[in-house]
Formats: structure tokens, C-alpha cells, sequence
């Protein structure tokens, strides 16, 4: 039988560490439950980044997953994670930069990512990911994934939100987007100054046909400028922004927040390369 975190923890003299974004998870029920949210996993090789201590390891283990791969950059916490590995044969743990890896050429399909990330690149990991999706909708399941709560207001925001923008048109465009349940910063230790949320995301079996680059050029443009109106903060993308505008049924005056997704995507597919 496994000693509990707190035990490992202290066996190890192991403390979260800031470089690595760390805030461990030490409580069982809340893992649980963020495993749950994935739904079904019987037959998927889930992915977890960043394990820390192994705590939302050991719910995964507790699931019928094919097989769980964990990785892990902070080589301090490999040994408590190796002895996790020990207790289940489907676990594999991978000391990595799990943002130089590539899940598709590393876990075989079906997959799903499954993870509390370390909040110093969840958002980068989260976009490399979408890029995946857009190249190919079966390269993920799902993702179920906790961020900081402001990240996953961005994510979910709708048009007219103060929290819409890049991020909220990438994510809706490749995925239907699901937000599960929030959590207080005093669940973890150290508790971070924010507190937390967790989002699911399932890619899109049919969605509108657009270059991901395209769109990631729009958003980022509409919205670096979002106090202006569209028809400045898109100069840098068309000699004659007003008439592309025009030409996409929208009215130049207007900013960033309030455009739907169609507009912006509309957008991305007459942008000229």
C-alpha cells in the first residue's frame, strides 16, 4: 500500500517549487473528481502533465484507463512518482519538458490529456494542443484541464464578455468547451494568490473549414487593440481593412469583443496570405 502524499512528501524533504509553476493537489476526493469529468477512459492512454507528487496520478490509477503517462520535468519528484509506478503496470513516467514533447508521436491513440497544469505554461501547452486538433480532430479525445479561474473564463467566454478573446475563439472554433467546477487556492499547498478551475475540452467533429495560423494572426490582431475599432486594429493585416470588412458582412467601427465566431472566422479564411 502507498504512504500518503503528506508522508511522501516529508520522506523525500520534497516542497513545491515556484520555477515550475508548482501547487500540488494533495486531496483524493477533489482528484477524483477531476478524473470524472473526463468521462468514460475504458481503452484511452491518458496523459498527465506535470504529476507533481502523484496525487491526481493515483485517481487515474483508480480508473479503467488502457494506460496513464505521466510527465514530469522536476526530477526531484521522481522518486515519489517511481514508487507510485511500481504499485500499477499500465503507469509510465517520463522525465520531460512535456512542451518539447509530442503526445501524438509518444502515447498511442485513442488519447486524452487528463492534468492539474503548472500554471507557468498550461495556456502555452493548451495552444500547442489546439494546433494538434486543428491538424487532426482524433489526435485528442478530450482534454480535461486545470488552469488558473481567469484562464478558464477565457476560455469559455462568449462575445460581449469582458474575458472573450483569442483564446475563447481558438478553443470554440476546435472544441466544445465545458466549464466542470472551480476550486479554492486553499486546496493547495502552497496555496497559489488565485484559485482555480477546471475546463473540458472535446474536439469537434465537424467545424468550419480555416487555417489555424490565419486565425491566430486575426484574433491576435483584433484583440491587442481591443479599445480600438476594427478598422485600425486590422490595418496591419489588409492595405484596405474597411472594405475587407465590409466584404465579411461587418461593420468596421466595431471592436474585437463583440464579433461571433463566425465573423472571426470569416476573416481568417479571406485573409490573404
Amino acid at each position: 500500500m502507498l504512504p500518503s502524499l503528506k508522508e511522501q512528501l516529508s520522506a523525500h524533504k520534497v516542497r513545491a517549487d515556484k520555477r515550475f509553476g508548482q501547487h500540488f493537489l494533495l486531496d483524493q476526493n477533489v482528484t477524483d473528481k477531476i478524473v470524472r469529468q473526463a468521462g468514460k477512459l475504458a481503452g484511452v492512454h491518458v496523459v498527465e502533465i506535470g504529476p507533481g507528487p502523484g496525487g491526481l496520478t493515483r485517481s487515474l490509477i483508480d480508473s479503467p484507463a488502457a494506460s496513464i503517462t505521466a510527465i514530469e520535468k522536476d526530477s526531484r519528484l521522481l522518486p515519489l512518482l517511481e514508487e507510485v509506478e511500481k504499485s500499477d503496470e499500465r503507469l509510465t513516467i517520463i522525465q520531460a519538458d512535456a512542451l518539447a514533447i509530442s503526445l501524438i508521436e509518444t502515447v498511442p491513440a485513442p488519447r486524452a490529456v487528463i492534468a492539474n497544469l503548472p500554471y507557468n505554461v498550461g495556456t502555452a501547452m493548451l495552444i500547442k494542443w489546439l494546433k494538434e486538433i486543428s491538424q487532426d480532430t482524433s489526435n485528442y479525445e478530450s482534454l480535461t484541464l486545470m488552469f488558473q479561474k481567469e484562464v478558464v473564463n477565457r476560455i469559455v467566454a462568449q462575445e460581449g464578455s469582458k474575458h472573450y478573446g483569442r483564446l475563447s475563439v481558438l478553443c470554440q472554433w476546435l472544441c466544445e468547451v465545458t466549464p466542470c467546477f472551480e476550486l479554492p487556492a486553499k486546496a493547495f499547498t502552497p496555496p497559489p494568490k488565485v484559485d482555480s478551475s477546471v475546463v473540458k475540452l472535446v474536439p469537434r467533429a465537424k467545424r468550419a473549414d480555416c487555417e489555424i495560423t490565419k486565425l491566430e494572426k486575426v484574433t491576435a490582431a483584433a484583440f491587442g487593440q481591443r479599445r480600438k475599432m476594427l478598422r485600425s486594429s486590422l490595418k496591419s493585416l489588409h492595405p484596405q481593412p474597411e472594405a475587407w470588412l465590409e466584404k465579411c458582412g461587418i461593420d468596421p467601427t466595431l471592436r474585437a469583443e463583440v464579433l461571433t465566431l463566425t465573423n472571426f472566422i470569416d476573416l481568417a479564411c479571406t485573409l490573404e496570405p
